[in-house]
């Protein structure tokens, strides 16, 4: 594993815990990381990371294409 070192300015109201969990999450979205590796750099269990993950990227990946096909299922199982 590699070592990064950035400069945040001071502005940004953020914790190094929390830029942690923001980049490992975003890696995680882009299929840049494995679950288990995204868990490691954030520094949490997989469970973990999976219960927090949603605070930090969409849960959901859907275009809207998609989207409508998903609600025309859900109204039809409703009938």
């Amino acid at each position: 594993m590699r070592t990064l070192t950035i400069h945040i300015p001071d502005s940004v109201d953020l914790e190094d815990r929390e830029m942690v969990m923001f980049l490992a999450s975003r890696l995680y979205e882009k299929s840049k990381l494995s679950l288990g590796q995204a868990a490691e750099i954030a520094g949490l269990s997989k469970r973990a990371f999976m219960e927090v993950l949603g605070h930090y990227v969409s849960l959901f990946n859907y275009d809207e294409s998609e989207l409508e096909k998903e609600l025309m299922h859900v109204k039809n199982y409703r009938k």
